[in-house]
């Protein structure tokens, strides 16, 4: 007899639905699998090509010339392909729920290449293995390994995201409630066909109403039919986002969830900043949940921007020096006077600085005392200054920002006291992005808001970095700055 037409009482059918997902579990776990194993195969293979370039290839002479076999490096390939899978493991990219999010996945594997490599050429230093380990096949290690696992991992979610699978893989999710965080969560999934989850519908918090209309998701009904729907629906994920609504009924939520073997989750409304750095704590024996400290309060991390800025500035006024001198000739020929803009921003802790531009507008355009932001048909702009705006070419003297320690590479693009006076009275948390450095370009402009565009979803972008800061991050964000074209700021 099929599942379909056992399912003909609730007991029967809770164990229809109980059986699909350990069946849709266990599709996930064999793909996990099936993971590893080919990260494994990739990885001896890209070690394998490292001890290829570095012995069999001009390279050989580099450094002390060897003709080491491959016999002699058999240990290091064995130990370093363990090592890097047991870091990937570390990383949590080998959960189901991974598997669709490949953006996820590539972060964490270029973040364990990273320190694998680190920790693999140290600890053979240090214990002094024979033969010694070149520190040429390392680098190449470094660059082959990353390189062939995502080249490998894109096909892999490729083919996936594009298969029937990839609906079996999702989480389906109801949302107990709707307000803007919800409708928020719900566009990121439907934004990206291949999400890890999906959002079914949702159900009313309290007294049949919402905070916000859901639009396209579907009314399931109120949250007092949550058991039912549970079933009907095959949900895997309830995510609670109105908490006003319930009040005292959470724990009862909670404990119906875990007894539907449902997934149970806040959107923690109360704290709509710096929620990535909430952290429970305990104090004397009493659990304390608080905002913990952000990634750039950690000195380390701290020193490394700042490394990375200072190295940065100097490669770009080298670099940007011919541009300011042709472009100032060209701003001196159109509009004769100062070509060279100094304007008072704000930075960081509130702290006001001269941030240098190169001028894009007429002397005369702030001449009646009114401050506000530039529009794409400015009648005060230079013909060269539209330009300039359009390729950014107007910001690059701020590198000199960025090396005097005013101005990051990379963070919320600084602002005029005079146009943001009372922006912190009208708008939420928005003095929070002071808390790091401005920068010549940020999470918000390579998403196209800049300039005069929606100033929420600037402060949503700003406090998204100010929360979410990593190498990596500053990386993706200079390296989209350089194919966008975006008016500035």
């Amino acid at each position: 007899m099929e599942l379909a037409e056992l399912a003909t009482t609730p007991r029967l059918r809770e164990r229809v639905i109980f059986q699909r997902k350990r069946g849709h579990a266990a599709l996930g776990e064999r793909l996990v699998g099936m993971s590893i194993l080919c990260d494994a195969v990739v990885i001896v293979y890209a070690l394998l090509s490292s001890y290829w370039l570095r012995f069999c290839t001009p390279l050989r002479a580099v450094g002390v010339p060897s003709d080491l076999r491959l016999a002699d490096y058999a240990s290091y390939i064995a130990i370093g392909a363990l090592s890097l899978i047991l870091a990937l493991t570390a990383a949590k990219i080998y959960e189901p729920n991974a598997l669709l999010r490949f953006r996820f996945v590539a972060v964490k594997v270029l973040k364990a290449c990273v320190f694998w490599a680190a920790g693999f050429l140290g600890f053979a230093l240090i214990f002094k293995f024979q033969p010694p380990i070149s520190r040429l096949f390392v680098c190449l290690c470094t660059v082959c390994t990353p390189l062939a696992l995502l080249i490998w991992r894109s096909l892999f979610h490729s083919l996936l995201s594009r298969s029937s699978i990839a609906t079996d893989l999702q989480q389906r999710v109801v949302m107990v409630g709707w307000n803007e965080e919800a409708q928020r969560l719900a566009d990121s999934f439907a934004f990206d066909p291949s999400a890890a989850y999906r959002v079914v519908g949702c159900v009313t918090a309290a007294q049949g109403r919402f905070q916000k209309d859901p639009g396209r998701v579907p009314n399931l009904g109120q949250v007092q039919d949550l058991k039912d729907l549970f079933q009907e629906h095959e949900i895997d994920i309830a995510i609670l986002s109105d908490v006003d609504g319930l009040k005292g009924e959470i724990v009862g939520l909670a404990n119906l969830c875990e007894k539907e073997m449902v997934q149970f989750k806040v959107i923690p409304s109360y704290f709509q900043i710096l929620v990535s750095g909430l952290r429970l704590e305990t104090v004397s024996g009493i659990p304390i949940l608080g905002v913990s400290r952000l990634p750039l309060d950690r000195h380390f991390n701290f020193l490394l921007k700042r490394a990375v800025d200072i190295l940065g500035a100097i490669v770009g006024l080298l670099l940007s020096l011919p541009l300011v001198v042709i472009f100032g000739f060209l701003v001196y020929r159109e509009s004769p006077g100062p070509v060279i803009y100094r304007q008072r921003r704000l930075g960081r802790n509130g702290v006001s600085f001269a941030m240098i531009k190169i001028r894009s507008m007429r002397l005369d355009a702030e001449s009646d005392g009114q401050v506000g932001w530039s529009t794409k048909t400015d009648a005060r702009r230079l013909r060269i200054g539209s330009f300039m705006r359009k390729y950014n070419i107007d910001e690059v003297p701020q590198f000199w920002n960025v090396l005097r320690g005013e101005m990051s590479l990379v963070g919320p693009r600084p602002e005029r006291p005079e146009s943001i006076a009372d922006f912190k009275e009208d708008i939420p948390h928005y003095n929070a992005r002071h808390n790091i450095k401005p920068g010549i370009t940020g999470w918000a402009q390579v998403k196209g808001f800049r300039g005069d565009t929606d100033l929420g979803e600037r402060i949503r972008c700003d406090l998204f970095y100010l929360e979410n800061w990593n190498f990596f991050l500053d990386l993706q964000i200079m390296a989209m700055t350089l194919t966008s074209n975006k008016n500035a700021a």
